[in-house]
This record gives structure tokens, C-alpha cells and sequence, in this order.
């Protein structure tokens, strides 16, 4: 009995050490593909340099430390730690610690991470040259914590491409970026939280700053094809500018562009743009006429602040659809427009809702069953502003302008007919101060083409029920 359980346990030992020398054997294999791997990603447009490369066995994860690349151009790029998590051909996680670009001629830091995570990438190691097609770069997931971008520098040139940071001078922080289901067309979640910058006053440029407590989208499809991107949802919190083009913030923008769930739309909360600030700052030619248009949107205090809330949904009943929209705006001490449309459609086959709110020129195709739309405008001291404004312009009193007015609108509904002067003449009472709202109906006959109204404006009330009321 003895002797058999001797042998049995140096069987077990020498299993136990043949796994652990095939292991060792894969793992050494390991480290020397990736050594091999980076010599080949930065190709031969630069030296690269390695520090230690090893393999850690019993966790599946092999490291390159010190991973050095001076470009011929001048940039140097250095990772503390290239870590590969999992089997290497399928990786769990690849992790770069420590990252930095600089400009080895100025010794400037371009760029910095504290540390990159990449989940379930395609490879351990993408080629920086060209050789890999767009459709073999996938991740899983990607964080990105601790980032810092000098934005006088040609790398930031190009990550800002066609925005007005791409020629600025200044610094940007993020703190961190996540991002879920990433490849060389499609992004399945991307957010970037606590964004902070910073410009310099270059060329005449001014000066200027921004934050932003966070950015989220989902569902951005088409990004390999110009003019074939679409968006399922973005969510913008808390941007503050203050710049020479712009000073202003923004407390909330929600998109919704998935309109496969029946309702879509923005909202934009809290909108405020110092508008005296961005007057100091414009061709001194332009000023007075700017300033006037400002008077009379913010009563003289030259801050607008609005609100708007532009949404649309649908509704599939089996014969027909149901097309619906529910959109307010609201600019503070000036006016507040809300529109509500209900209609019936009849869209072509094989076409449906969602395709219709992604590319409205679809319903140049659908056929209109019947519907009402409504429209109401309040002044909240928007009209009598600009009576003074008008008034002052003509060289006129303020009943004078009145006057002219309600003539204009009188002459306007002979020649265009009674609908038509229902509507001028409901707008003069609102600059009169006899009426602080517009209530205006319009009721679509019950089968027509959109493409006959948008041939024919001027015929368009005509072709229409229309009621207006004043309160």
C-alpha cells in the first residue's frame, strides 16, 4: 500500500512539473512575441527601446517595462508598463501605465495618462504604421484615466481637427474616459467626465477657458462613411465657456436620435450667453446693430438665458402612422413659443417612423391623412421692445408705428387673403399690448402631399383650416 501511494505521488510531481515547464515554455514564447510585437508596431520610423520583458506564469500576464520610442519627427513616446492580461492571442485586457508623448527637442510634455486599460482587444498590439485593416481594431471596453493634452503641439492639431482648439495654444485636462463596444465604424458608449482647459491669447485669438463636468453618447453608427453617421443618444452636463467667440453655459443638452422606441428629441436646459460680452469683442462696425438685436432680446441686460425642449414621437396603428410633436422654447424675459402637431401618415412601404425622424426628406414620399397643428406665442417683453426699437429706427411715435402696422397687415391679407391677416393682425396686437398671446390652428385637408404645400407657399392657407385667437 505504501509503495503504491510513493508512486502515485511521483506521478503527481511529474505531472505537476511538465505542466509547469509547458507553461513556462508558452509563457517565455510569450514575452518574446510581444517583445517582437512592439519592434514591429512602431516600425522603422524611429529606435525603439525595451526595458525588461517577462512573463508572470501563474497569472497569465505578460509585462514590457520602460517601453521607449523616439520618432524620426521628434516626438518620444514612453510607457512605464505595457501589460498583457489573459492569452495572448485573445487578451483579457492590455494596460499601459504611465504614459507620456513629448517633444524630444524642446523636452515639452504633449501628453500625459496615468494609465490606459483596453478590455477584450482584437490583438495585444496595435501596428501605429499602416498595415492593419480598419476591421481588425476592436475593444471591448477602454478606460482612460488622468489625461493632459498640451494643445500647442501637432498631435492635439490633429485630435482637434475641424474645432476651435486645433490652433490653440494652452492646456486641457480630463479626468477620466470610458468607452464600451469600440470599432473602426461604430461606438457603442463613449464618456468623458471633469473637462478643464485652458487658451492663450495667440495671433489675436483671445484668451480663454472651459470646463465641462461630463459628455456621454451611444449608439454612434457610420463614422467610416461622411454623411452616414447616426447617433442614439447624447447627454451633455454643466459646459461653461468663456472665449472670445463664446461666453456662456449650458446646464443640461439631451439628444435622443433612437427613434426604434417610438419618441426622440432634445431638450437644453438652462442656455445662457453673455451676449454684451461677445458684442465688446465683434468688428466695431457691426456693434450697433448687434447691440440693438440684444437690447431687444434681453430687455438691456445683455444675458439670454432659454430653454427648449424639441421632441417628436410616433405611433404604428396597423393602417397608418401617427407622427406627433411637442416642442416648447422659452427665452427668458422675451417670448415663449410652444408648437404641438398631431398626424396621420400614410409612408411608403417599407419605410418606417424612425427612417422618417433620421431623414425627414422622407416625407416629401408620405402621404398626409388629415392632422392638426398647433402654435401659441406668448410675449413675455419681447413686442413692446420692439415696437421702441422700430419706432426709433423710422423716425416715428410708437402709435405711429403701430398704425403703419396694422395698415401693413391689412394690405398684406387683401393680397394674400383673410387667413393671412388673421395671423398680422393678431401679431400688431401683440406689439400693441392688447393681446399677450397667439393661438394659432391649422387643420390639413384630409388626404395631400407635402411636396404640394412646399410648391405652393402662397397658396397654402387656402388649403388649409385656419383659426386664430388672441388673449
Amino acid at each position: 500500500m505504501k509503495a503504491t501511494q510513493t508512486g502515485a505521488s511521483r506521478l503527481a510531481r511529474s505531472l505537476t512539473l511538465a505542466a509547469l515547464l509547458g507553461a513556462s515554455g508558452a509563457v517565455l514564447a510569450d514575452a518574446e512575441r510581444l517583445e517582437a510585437d512592439l519592434r514591429a508596431a512602431f516600425g522603422a520610423g524611429g529606435n525603439l527601446t525595451l526595458g525588461d520583458v517577462s512573463s508572470a506564469m501563474l497569472r497569465s500576464r505578460v509585462t514590457a517595462e520602460d517601453v521607449m520610442f523616439e520618432a524620426q519627427e521628434g516626438e518620444r513616446l514612453h510607457i512605464d508598463r505595457y501589460i498583457v492580461s489573459g492569452d495572448y492571442d485573445s487578451p483579457d485586457e492590455v494596460t499601459l501605465e504611465g504614459v507620456r508623448i513629448e517633444d524630444s527637442l524642446t523636452e515639452l510634455t504633449l501628453m500625459t495618462a496615468e494609465r490606459i486599460v483596453l478590455g477584450e482587444p482584437s490583438r495585444a498590439v496595435f501596428p501605429l504604421h499602416e498595415g492593419l485593416a480598419p476591421e481588425d481594431v476592436r475593444l471591448g471596453s477602454l478606460a482612460i484615466d488622468d489625461i493632459a493634452i498640451e494643445l500647442a503641439s501637432e498631435l492635439a492639431e490633429e485630435m482637434f481637427i475641424d474645432t476651435p482648439l486645433q490652433t490653440r495654444q494652452g492646456r486641457m485636462s480630463i479626468d477620466s474616459v470610458r468607452g464600451k463596444d469600440l470599432t473602426h465604424d461604430a461606438i457603442g458608449v463613449f464618456e468623458m467626465t471633469g473637462v478643464a482647459g485652458s487658451t492663450e491669447d495667440v495671433d489675436g485669438l483671445g484668451s480663454g477657458s472651459f470646463t465641462l463636468e461630463s459628455m456621454r453618447f451611444e449608439g454612434l453608427r457610420g463614422i467610416d462613411v461622411e454623411g452616414e453617421e447616426r447617433l442614439d443618444t447624447l447627454l451633455l452636463r454643466n459646459l461653461v465657456v468663456d472665449s472670445r467667440e463664446f461666453a456662456g453655459s449650458v446646464a443640461q443638452l439631451d439628444l435622443d436620435g433612437a427613434f426604434e422606441d417610438g419618441k426622440g428629441g432634445l431638450r437644453l436646459e438652462s442656455l445662457e450667453l453673455d451676449l454684451a460680452r461677445m458684442i465688446e469683442l465683434a468688428p466695431a462696425e457691426e456693434r450697433t446693430q448687434l447691440r440693438m438685436a440684444s437690447n431687444v432680446l434681453t430687455g438691456g441686460t445683455g444675458e439670454l438665458r432659454m430653454d427648449a425642449a424639441l421632441l417628436g414621437s410616433w405611433q404604428d396603428t396597423g393602417e397608418h402612422s401617427v407622427l406627433t410633436s411637442d416642442s416648447r422654447i422659452d427665452i427668458q424675459d422675451a417670448l415663449r413659443l410652444a408648437f404641438d402637431a398631431n398626424l396621420p401618415v400614410l409612408l411608403p412601404e417599407g419605410v418606417t417612423p424612425a427612417e422618417v425622424f433620421a431623414d425627414a426628406d422622407w416625407l416629401e414620399r408620405a402621404t398626409l391623412l388629415g392632422g392638426d397643428m398647433h402654435l401659441m406665442l406668448s410675449d413675455q417683453g419681447l413686442f413692446p421692445r420692439l415696437v421702441t426699437l422700430g419706432a426709433a429706427t423710422q423716425g416715428v411715435t410708437e402709435a405711429q408705428y403701430i398704425e403703419q402696422a396694422r395698415t401693413q397687415a391689412q394690405g398684406f391679407g387683401m393680397m394674400f387673403g383673410p387667413e393671412v391677416q388673421a395671423v398680422l393682425v393678431a401679431l400688431v396686437d401683440l406689439l400693441e399690448g392688447s393681446a399677450e398671446e397667439l393661438d394659432l390652428r391649422l387643420t390639413l385637408p384630409a388626404q395631400s402631399k407635402l411636396s404640394t404645400y412646399a410648391d405652393d407657399p402662397l397658396g397654402l392657407p387656402g388649403k388649409l383650416g385656419v383659426k386664430v385667437e388672441t388673449r
